[in-house]
């Protein structure tokens, strides 16, 4: 427990900027020597630290002294917009809570959760064509057939062996792409439009296969210096959804064509402005013509749609909190308060995810 208390610190400090010094001034700490030690788990906070760093990172104690913490190494990249640094360091912690009882628990229950980390032979020189590519690649290889983004969650997890999680995140929070030593994890804000999820999916998935050769910043395009990896991202992104194997013809002369493309977008579950884009890449119509198409006929094949937020987190999620209560690692209470749930919600996501419910109402 003081490891993790330690871990919990130091991951509280890092997202919010700090150096040791810093921190150590702010909780009464005699030294940035003796901050390190509480954060390697070598020393043990006093009581009045621990009210200090309460009250300065404004978490409750119960999610400070929380069981489940990721270790140091994990990071975090983040596809927001607005959020405030305090707000998004708790969600992050939340964030880290979900994956690290997950990982504790498939450990506990003898699941495998090696991750199959293939990679992409892409760099920041790479164009974005060579980006499209890549993603029409994984599309093919992975054999998403002709509607990507209604199988892409599934295939992460398979493919990759990668948790994907839809999650209630703030909003301004659309998703972010975790590299943990052992498993790799996407989450997605479920609230978003479909198009939307989808999108930032396949762009997650683009940061996971290049974590090594061009790792994401903190938040997605923080700095200059990274707004070429980010675009690369959206470049996979339009390829992985929509390869050029279910991209239709079209006559660039006819007067319905900006309705014609928002169906087609409605079809792939994608917003009309990316795939207007995506054919004008693909040489499908010209860019003159993709920028003269009207937004408002563009998203009329969105307006069509109104689809219900797909269920919290994942069956692979489900099913490792099923084992964790069945073979008795954690207990039915703890799971539902993990979960941000009561316990009959949290019967209800195991039915949701066709798991079997591990416990009588």
């Amino acid at each position: 427990m003081q490891l993790k208390l330690g871990w919990k610190l130091r991951a509280l400090r890092e997202a919010s900027g700090l150096t040791q010094a810093e921190l150590a001034r702010v909780l009464g700490i005699e030294n940035r020597q003796s901050l390190g030690l509480i954060e390697a788990g070598s020393r043990k906070m006093s009581a009045e630290e621990l009210v200090r760093a309460i009250e300065f990172f404004e978490i409750p104690i119960d999610e400070f002294a929380t069981p489940f913490v990721v270790s140091p190494e994990s990071r975090f990249s983040w596809r927001q917009e607005g959020v405030a640094n305090a707000d998004l360091v708790r969600f992050e912690q939340q964030a880290g809570e979900w994956l690290a009882a997950w990982l504790e628990l498939a450990q506990a229950t003898g699941f495998d959760i090696a991750p199959i980390r293939q990679r992409l032979s892409l760099t920041r020189s790479s164009s974005f064509e060579d980006a499209a590519s890549a993603g029409e690649h994984i599309a093919a290889s992975w054999e998403l057939g002709p509607v990507p983004a209604k199988v892409l969650p599934q295939a992460v997890e398979s493919r990759l062996n990668a948790l994907v999680l839809m999650v209630d995140a703030l909003p301004g929070i659309s998703g972010a792409a975790c590299r943990l030593p052992t498993v790799d994890a996407i989450l997605i804000n479920r609230c978003e439009p479909d198009y939307r999820r989808n999108f930032d999916l396949a762009h997650e998935v683009f940061h996971v296969m290049t974590w090594e050769s061009m790792p994401p910043e903190h938040i997605d395009g923080a700095s200059p210096t990274n707004r070429r990896v980010e675009q690369l991202a959206d470049s996979f992104a339009s390829g992985l959804l929509m390869p050029a194997s279910v991209l239709r013809d079209y006559d660039e002369n006819s007067p319905d064509l900006a309705s014609q493309i928002a169906e087609a977008a409605a079809e792939l579950n994608v917003s009309g402005t990316a795939l207007r884009w995506r054919l004008a890449s693909a040489g499908k119509i010209s860019q003159d013509v993709a920028r003269s198409l009207p937004a408002d006929e563009l998203r009329n094949g969105r307006s069509k749609r109104v689809e219900a937020p797909p269920a919290l987190y994942s069956k692979k999620f489900m099913e490792i909190l099923a084992r964790g209560i069945a073979e008795g690692h954690i207990s039915v209470a703890r799971t539902a308060k993990l979960a941000r749930t009561n316990i009959d919600e949290l019967a209800d996501l195991f039915c949701v995810h066709e798991v079997t419910c591990p416990f009588e109402l």
